[in-house]
């Protein structure tokens, strides 16, 4: 497969921009070469500057459960661009995106926009920590919340990806109030409180694990969660910004039923542009200013561009059967890629909650990150440039999650099943 254009771009792009990427998990060094340079998209397909075509299962790291350039959402965004790009005053756009979110989510009574994924997190925090007037919270190993500084410790997705249990430039005291236990372990919960009486502010965790590859919660474990927290003050967030409108519309926490205090969004939110938002119970939200004194802000936060993204991008999705066409879709490409490794006897685990998959090439059932770290990344590598140049374009990692969107047809699913097969075959 040709690739000397985007060799030539990535080489001039490190002149300019630290490893020639704009974040760490588009470079491909941890799978032995160079990124691919996209030049644009279209339903299910990527077209890198080569002129390659590829299937595409990163949709963007999420967000495009639309696909690529969908008809309604670039109508939108362009037709709301020629009334100006941002304000920095309100509009009634970010109302109705508001509205949308609080009546989907069943934690969020407000809601407040903002930029990024990372944002959201970093304010969610801070604002369970003025409720609660308490300092010290407790992540999940791996999972990742952005890169906020006191949320670097054993994070995941790309940190996990380049072998960092926390990052450069962030000083210990900075994270001596984040606890950290593994995921599906209530008891290391219970554990770190009875060690910190009073002390913990809130509990952030993914309520499914999404980067660290796909790693669901065990029955029963996200409603202890919940009832451990409510029984000691402590504000309960789900970062969202992965699940939120892919695994089910009101997300994980509509999914499984349990209903925590705040709620971190992103991604499908923007429908692909730049966007994140948090929110929860009306007396958790009154503390942020200029109701309360916890402050936040942001020049962008409701862009009417990425607004106007979001609200078209959640009308499609509330249409009847849209949820049931992305687990159909996702149901075949998991079983037929489980019935490759099963043929070629492959040690593979299979992990599945909706349109979210992961392949992990390890035997072992993965229940928290120290089961994900098992994988065999030299055999993933293998199996990645097999997919690469069969047209089958997948994260360059073995902790990052799939997704699949509405465009993907069952041709799509079949020729991507096809060429796993083949690749499988060689390993």
């Amino acid at each position: 497969m040709e690739d000397s254009k985007s060799l030539a771009a990535w080489q001039k792009s490190q002149q300019f921009i630290p490893g020639g990427v704009n974040s760490p998990v588009r470079n491909f060094s941890k799978v032995g070469s160079h990124p691919r340079f996209i030049a644009r998209g279209a339903g299910s397909k990527v077209y890198d500057i080569d002129d390659n075509e590829y299937i595409d299962y990163v949709a963007s790291w999420g967000p495009l459960v639309l696909g690529h350039a969908h008809p309604s959402v670039v109508e939108a965004v362009s037709s709301a661009a020629t009334n100006g790009t941002s304000f920095g005053a309100p509009t009634t756009l970010e109302t109705e995106l508001a509205e949308t979110i609080v009546n989907a989510v069943p934690s969020i009574e407000q809601v407040r926009l903002v930029n990024s994924g990372t944002e959201a997190t970093m304010t969610a925090i801070r604002v369970a920590r003025g409720y609660t007037g308490r300092d010290k919270i407790i992540k999940i190993d791996g999972c990742y919340h952005g890169h906020v500084d006191y949320l670097l410790a054993k994070a995941g997705s790309g940190v996990a990806t380049f072998g960092l249990s926390d990052s450069g430039g962030v000083p210990e005291d900075f994270a001596r109030n984040t606890l950290t236990v593994p995921f599906n372990n209530p008891d290391a919960v219970r554990e770190t409180i009875a060690a910190n009486p009073d002390e913990i502010a809130c509990l952030i965790l993914e309520p499914i694990m999404g980067n660290m590859g796909i790693i669901p919660p065990q029955d029963g474990y996200l409603e202890e969660l919940r009832e451990i927290t409510e029984a000691h003050g402590i504000v309960l967030i789900f970062d969202e910004v992965i699940t939120g409108f892919r695994v089910a519309y009101g997300g994980a926490q509509s999914y499984y039923n349990v209903t925590p205090d705040m709620t971190c969004l992103g991604k499908i939110i923007g429908g692909g542009l730049p966007v994140g938002a948090y929110g929860g119970k009306r007396d958790i939200m009154r503390c942020v200013a200029p109701e309360g004194d916890v402050y936040q802000a942001g020049t962008l936060s409701g862009n009417p561009l990425a607004v106007t993204a979001g609200i078209t991008t959640l009308k499609c999705l509330a249409e009847p059967g849209v949820y049931t066409q992305l687990e159909n879709a996702a149901a075949a490409l998991a079983d037929g890629l489980a019935e490759a490794t099963q043929r070629h006897g492959i040690d593979a685990w299979h992990s599945r909650v909706g349109s979210m998959l992961m392949l992990y090439f390890t035997p072992e059932t993965v229940t928290n990150a120290d089961g994900a770290r098992t994988a065999d990344t030299e055999r993933f590598q293998q199996y990645f440039w097999g997919l690469i140049e069969r047209g089958i374009y997948v994260a360059p990692s073995q902790f990052e999650a799939g997704f699949v969107s509405l465009v993907h047809s069952g041709e799509d699913i079949n020729k991507t099943v096809q060429a796993a097969t083949q690749v499988l075959a060689d390993l």
